[in-house]
C-alpha cells in the first residue's frame, strides 16, 4: 500500500486535466486512474466533462485517489486540485486553468516556454510549474500528446508506478493497434525523463485566489444591461479558435499562390482573407491576402487542397500567428 503525499479534507488526492478534444485527456485520465487502482492498490475514480464532444472543444478530466478504507462519495468536478495537467498551453487565453490550486500544487504545462515565462503568462502566485514539450515529442515519435503528458504526470506523482502504466498502455493498444505500442512506450518514457519543473514560494502576505467555476455566466441579475437587452448576440465572429490547434499550422507563401481559392473551398472556418484588386490587365479579380489565424484550428485541409504548395504545414512557433495574421475586416460585431 502506497502513501499519498497530500490529502484534502475528504481524504482525496485530486488531479484535474485541462485539454481540448482530440489530445486524449479523457483516455489519459482513465489510464491514470487504472494505474493507481489496479497497480498500487489505491481507491480511485476518473470522469470527464466536455461540451460539444468535437475536436478542439474544451475538455476537463477529473481524477481522485484515496486510501482503500476511504469511500468515494464525491463525483463532482475537481475544484481544488493538487496537480493540474494543461494539455494545451493556449487554453490559458480563454480558460482559467489554474483555478482553485493550492500554494503547493503542481501545474504541468505542455509548452516550449520556460517555467518563468509560464508563471507570468498564467499569473501564478505560488506553486510548482512543470514543463514538457509534449507536442514536439509526439510529433517526433509519431504518437499522441497524451502519452507524453502521462509520462510527465507519473514523474510528478511519484506514488504511482510507471511500469504499471506501461502495462496499461500495452493492454489498451496491443489488440487493435499493435503497431502503436512501441511508439506509445517511447513517448511515455520521454515524457517521464524530459519534464522540467521549478517551485515558486507564495510571496509573504499574499493568498491564492479562490476557485471560480468555469461555467459561471457573464450576464446575470447583477451584470445584465438595463432592460435585459443583449447588445451583442451569439456569433462566431469574436471567437478565438487558435486554442484548437494541436501543434501544426498552415504557412502562406504568397509568391507561389495562383489565387485559385481551393484552400477557401475546403476551409471549415473561413480563415482566408480576400481583397478585390485589378489584375495585370486592369480587370477586377479576387486576390488572397493571407490567413486570419484567430479562426484557424490547424486542420490543414487547405494544405492538402493547395495545388501549388503555396500553403505548407509547419510546427507552430510562439508569436508566429500574431505576427503573420491578416485580420478579417468585420464591422458586424464589437467587443462589449
Amino acid at each position: 500500500m502506497v502513501t499519498l503525499p497530500k490529502l484534502n479534507d475528504l481524504g482525496f488526492f485530486e488531479i484535474r486535466l485541462e485539454s481540448i478534444g482530440g489530445l486524449g485527456a479523457n483516455l489519459a485520465g482513465k489510464m491514470l486512474a487504472e494505474a493507481g487502482v489496479v497497480g498500487v492498490g489505491l481507491n480511485g475514480v476518473s470522469f470527464s466533462s466536455y461540451g460539444s464532444e468535437k475536436k478542439g472543444s474544451a475538455v476537463k478530466a477529473h481524477i481522485r485517489f484515496c486510501d482503500m478504507d476511504t469511500n468515494i462519495r464525491d463525483t463532482s468536478p475537481v475544484e481544488r486540485p493538487h496537480v493540474v495537467g494543461v494539455f494545451h498551453e493556449s487554453l490559458s487565453k480563454t480558460v482559467n486553468v489554474i483555478s482553485g490550486i493550492y500554494e503547493d500544487s503542481t501545474v504541468l504545462v505542455n509548452s516550449t516556454k520556460t517555467p518563468d515565462e509560464l508563471k507570468e503568462k498564467m499569473k501564478l502566485k505560488g506553486g510548482t510549474i512543470a514543463v514538457i514539450d509534449a507536442i514536439g515529442i509526439s510529433l517526433e515519435e509519431k504518437n499522441r500528446v497524451n502519452m507524453a503528458m502521462l509520462g510527465a504526470l507519473f514523474r510528478l506523482c511519484d506514488f504511482l508506478d510507471p511500469e504499471v502504466m506501461k502495462g496499461v498502455i500495452r493492454k489498451s493498444l496491443e489488440k487493435k493497434y499493435p503497431q502503436a505500442v512501441a511508439p506509445a512506450l517511447r513517448t511515455f518514457d520521454r515524457g517521464y525523463a524530459e519534464v522540467k519543473f521549478q517551485t515558486y514560494a507564495l510571496p509573504e502576505g499574499e493568498t491564492m485566489p479562490d476557485f471560480v467555476r468555469f461555467d459561471t455566466p457573464v450576464l446575470g441579475y447583477a451584470t445584465q444591461p438595463i432592460g435585459g437587452v443583449i447588445t451583442n448576440p451569439g456569433n462566431s465572429i469574436l471567437k478565438d479558435l487558435s486554442i484548437s490547434r494541436a501543434g501544426m499550422m498552415p504557412h502562406f507563401h504568397e509568391d507561389k499562390c495562383i489565387h485559385c481559392a481551393s484552400c477557401d473551398n475546403v476551409c471549415p472556418d473561413f480563415c482566408f482573407v480576400w481583397d478585390e484588386l485589378p489584375d495585370k490587365k486592369g480587370r477586377p479579380q479576387m486576390f488572397l491576402q493571407g490567413i486570419d489565424y484567430q479562426y484557424c484550428k490547424g486542420c490543414l485541409k487547405c494544405v492538402q487542397a493547395c495545388p501549388t504548395e503555396a500553403l505548407t504545414d509547419e510546427r507552430e512557433e510562439d508569436g508566429y500567428a500574431d505576427a503573420h495574421r491578416i485580420p478579417h475586416r468585420f464591422n458586424l460585431a464589437v467587443n462589449s
